[in-house]
């Protein structure tokens, strides 16, 4: 029988959530965990972990299969494999159905869908529930661990990673310095050329950011700040930049790879960012996280999972939720009490 597999075509911030799950079912079975995922990010992040076997990627689930030589060549890999347990962490039928083609029958798969949400339930708890449980057909596969401490995603950051970062920050001329981020865009933040903002629910206006720069910059005047983000980011992180009218702002967002970026959030001294995956991964890290989030509930997708160090941030305009509610001074004022001891040892 094959090893574990999981399916998760989710967002950045969703595959950093479901390591827990690929985690404790490493644990469980002593074999690495094979992986289907999308997005072009997910091999660096998922390539250099504990416990994660191979990688396949989809770009789209939707296409009729008949018409999409991935879906059919990703079919021809798992018949390859073979059949195994399978844990199934999407929301819709349509990976199912690639399941099946593959000849992973329904009795080896234990589907999310089939799992009743706990009230105030996280994500990761969720997770670590579905991997204490067994397909019908595997009624006699080990039994679970004992659940971790901490409900929270696991990330552990190789040394090459590491080394890459170190090579980062000197060409940038930023080692040893103290580094406070800054995350605004997301996923929806552009299409195409144009940046959304009316049909993007993560969207923070970039003279708040602005404000909460210059409020940073007063009380950390050595550090660098940096503007994190994806190559299409470049252009909203310049006008946060031009808002801000700060010095040492760094707009980083054409010039941050994965295996950069993961091992940069670990050194950093605090974040501030919207509800998007950086988040996810330096609160796994440890690095203090101030998130605003909108329409989004933060008791499923609190970054990191349910006790990393995190101040969420929430607004409402008119009785609903909305991130435009946010002001920047309680942003702010988050972001201080979060960090008080280490800007109190970098001032």
């Amino acid at each position: 029988m094959a090893r574990p597999l999981v399916m998760r075509c989710g967002a950045f911030g969703d595959m950093v959530l479901v390591t827990a799950l690929i985690q404790q079912l490493h644990a469980r079975f002593g074999t690495p965990v094979d992986v289907i995922t999308s997005g072009g990010w997910a091999r660096p992040l998922l390539t250099p972990r504990q416990g994660v076997g191979e990688i396949y990627t989809l770009r789209s689930r939707r296409t009729p299969y008949w018409l999409d030589r991935e879906q059919q060549a990703l079919v021809r890999r798992l018949r390859e494999r073979g059949a195994g347990p399978a844990w199934y962490c999407d929301g819709g039928g349509h990976g199912r159905a690639l399941l099946r083609r593959a000849g992973i029958t329904d009795a080896l798969v234990c589907d999310t869908r089939d799992l009743p949400w706990l009230p105030g339930e996280h994500f990761v708890e969720r997770w670590l529930r579905m991997a204490a449980l067994n397909p019908p057909a595997l009624a006699a596969s080990p039994p679970a661990p004992p659940p971790p401490r901490a409900a929270n995603a696991v990330l552990d950051i190789s040394a090459d990673e590491s080394a890459a970062c170190e090579e980062w920050l000197v060409r940038r001329r930023l080692a040893g310095r103290t580094l406070v981020a800054f995350q605004a865009g997301n996923k929806r933040t552009m299409r195409g050329v144009l940046r959304r903002r009316a049909s993007n629910t993560k969207y923070w206006p970039e003279e708040r950011w602005g404000a909460v720069i210059r409020g940073v910059r007063e009380a950390l005047p050595g550090a660098a700040l940096l503007l994190l983000g994806v190559r299409e980011e470049y252009g909203l992180n310049e006008d946060i930049a031009s808002a801000a009218a700060v010095a040492d702002v760094h707009n980083v967002a054409d010039d941050l790879p994965i295996p950069v970026l993961l091992p940069l959030l670990g050194r950093c001294h605090s974040l501030v960012s919207v509800d998007t995956g950086p988040a996810h991964v330096a609160a796994v890290l440890g690095c203090p996280t101030v998130a605003l989030f909108g329409v989004a509930d933060p008791k499923r997708f609190r970054p990191g999972g349910v006790s990393t160090p995190v101040a969420v941030l929430t607004g409402s305009i008119g009785g609903k939720t909305d991130i435009l509610g946010i002001e920047p001074q309680a942003v702010l004022e988050a972001w201080r009490q979060l960090t008080a001891p280490r800007h109190q040892s970098n001032g």
